[in-house]
């Protein structure tokens, strides 16, 4: 049995409570024998600031690097607002994206059938939703350059972020949208303003040539981003796979997390370039909540996001379809059976804590190896 690397990289606020759970959970496939997976743990955002006056050291970039994935927390807090903003805690992140060449962020919104009440929209609207996001992750408006502030004098200052994308970039996340539709629905939608926005022009002109000459056999339709958003909330299961840039998947991707019914629910991966020799790729998961600094250590965190972000890297990484289906199963039969966090709490449900929630889903996983 193949040995993988894992390197855990709880962060801040919730983080290391969500990640105890997943750690749990790895250590049983251990002991079960079930798969081998090897940990490390190091520090990232605020907890890298505190200890070593960075968002990520030297020492576990490299750690990162060496990993066969990255199982991450989540970073920030109100502590560090006035830490330099090179070193402020998200930097770390943004970091382990450039570095790893992360450039395919991966954003499921599924809604389990015990949670269609906790959303906010009406059950038939969301209820069997399966939709993914595919969201480019190291270009756009947040990487491109000149990014500045400048002082122009008599109190006034002009900001400038700049929106660039090479066609290769456009490319390669095109076709990571369309693999995945192939093993979906096969149907892709691409979301970007070419209405007003040069770099939508382009992001178009791409995605439609790389559909033409590669994909032919896959349904491509184009929406302008604010559309989209709107179709969203208004008709979500119209949807399969979403392919879009950098800024507007940061932002539709949380429009579609409130559709399941809480941000705890949503898990991620960002994912690299298949190296042609190994057939193996630089991966991170991580779920979308953030590090919720106002629950963190009282228990109150939902670890269904960090668990759904390791078994996404079952998936991705490590070639595990059948145990992700079985962790996926799991957490539906929690639901089910009426255990809630604060989150997703409603009436008639049972309250559980972050231990309680985890220990549940182990118990479940375990009975589907029994």
């Amino acid at each position: 049995m193949a040995t993988h690397k894992l390197l855990l990289l709880p962060g801040d606020g919730i983080g290391p409570e969500v990640m105890g759970e997943v750690k749990r959970l790895i250590d049983w496939l251990n002991s079960a024998g079930i798969a081998k997976f090897e940990t490390d743990t190091g520090l990232v955002g605020g907890a890298a600031y505190d200890a070593n006056k960075v968002s990520i050291s030297e020492g576990d970039m490299a750690k990162a690097k060496d990993a066969d994935a990255v199982i991450f927390g989540a970073v920030g807090g109100p502590k560090w607002d006035a830490v330099p903003y090179e070193v402020r805690p998200e930097a770390g992140l943004l970091r382990l994206r450039k570095d790893l060449g992360l450039f395919a962020n991966l954003r499921p919104a599924v809604c389990y059938p015990a949670l269609a009440d906790a959303s906010s929209l009406k059950r038939e609207a969301v209820e069997g939703l399966d939709i993914v996001i595919v969201r480019e992750l190291t270009g756009g408006v947040y990487f491109g350059e000149p990014k500045t502030i400048t002082d122009l004098g008599n109190g006034q200052k002009r900001a400038i972020d700049t929106q660039v994308y090479d066609t290769y970039e456009i490319e390669r996340i095109a076709r990571v949208a369309f693999d995945l539709a192939k093993k979906r629905r096969n149907k892709v939608t691409s979301m970007e303003k070419r209405n007003v926005m040069k770099s939508g022009v382009l992001w178009n002109e791409v995605v439609t040539q790389v559909h033409k000459r590669e994909y032919a056999d896959v349904t491509l339709e184009h929406q302008l981003a604010d559309s989209g958003g709107m179709m969203l909330v208004k008709w979500p299961k119209q949807f399969d796979v979403i392919v879009t840039d950098n800024l507007f998947g940061d932002m539709l991707s949380d429009i579609a997390a409130m559709l399941t019914g809480s941000l705890g629910m949503l898990p991620s991966a960002s994912l690299g370039e298949v190296d042609v020799k190994s057939k193996k790729r630089k991966a991170l998961y991580e779920p979308v909540h953030g590090s919720a600094p106002d629950i963190a250590g009282k228990g109150l965190a939902n670890p269904i996001a960090m668990i759904s972000s390791f078994g996404m890297a079952l998936r991705y990484s490590f070639d595990m379809g059948a145990l992700a289906d079985k962790v996926d199963q799991a957490i539906a039969a929690v639901l089910a059976s009426g255990l809630r966090t604060a989150d997703i709490k409603s009436e008639g449900t049972t309250a559980a804590s972050t231990t309680q929630m985890g220990e549940a889903i182990l118990k479940e996983l375990q009975k589907l190896h029994a």
